[in-house]
């Protein structure tokens, strides 16, 4: 035995739930992060470890030497999916709100964590509304091209292909929409 985590009674015990990974995929400006950490405290307050991985908090730290091209998109999808399958590893919910952009990356990172731990969910918001949202002016920016690869506007977007949740933020609260997903994981979390 390497750890607790191999001895099933014991586990199921400390964390009495099925770890899963939530994603939560759309355009800057969508909800991602508001949504996942709403979700968060709602699962807190239910009695379910868990944690919030974005984009904004990876690029200051694990993933700061990224760019935003293409490439550099990929391996930062590939180095978060790499950290949730630790922590699924090691039964911590993990919720992640990133762009990634293409079906490609999503792939890449339900690869990594497996099909069956893969919530993914699309944060489907209008492009004006998010435009709206942006207190950083990156998407007048990107359109007058003074910021270059800005998903959506200079680089490309790609609606999932077959999202496990579509959810719309436009105008949708978003305690409505948290509860949306709650219902829709919480019998993925229990343990049978």
């Amino acid at each position: 035995m390497n750890s607790i985590y191999d001895d099933k009674s014991l586990t199921d015990r400390l964390l009495p739930q099925h770890p899963i990974v939530i994603w939560l995929t759309g355009l800057s400006g969508a909800g991602k992060s508001t949504i996942a950490f709403a979700l968060n405290q709602h699962l807190a307050k239910s009695g379910f470890l868990n944690l919030v991985l974005d984009g904004n908090m990876v690029r200051k730290g694990l993933n700061k030497d990224l760019g935003f091209t293409l490439a550099d998109r990929y391996e930062n999808i590939r180095r978060v999916a790499e950290v949730c399958r630790i922590l699924i590893g090691n039964r911590i919910i993990a919720i992640c709100a990133f762009i990634s952009p293409t079906n490609e990356i999503r792939h890449c990172a339900k690869n990594i964590i497996g099909r069956e731990n893969f919530f993914e969910i699309y944060v489907k918001t209008s492009f004006e509304i998010c435009a709206e949202r942006d207190t950083m002016g990156l998407y007048e920016l990107s359109r007058i091209g003074k910021v270059i690869d800005f998903t959506g506007v200079s680089s490309p977007f790609e609606v999932p292909e077959n999202p496990d949740l579509v959810i719309e933020t436009d105008d949708v609260p978003v305690e409505e929409n948290v509860g949306k997903i709650y219902e829709a994981i919480l019998p993925l979390l229990r343990i049978s």
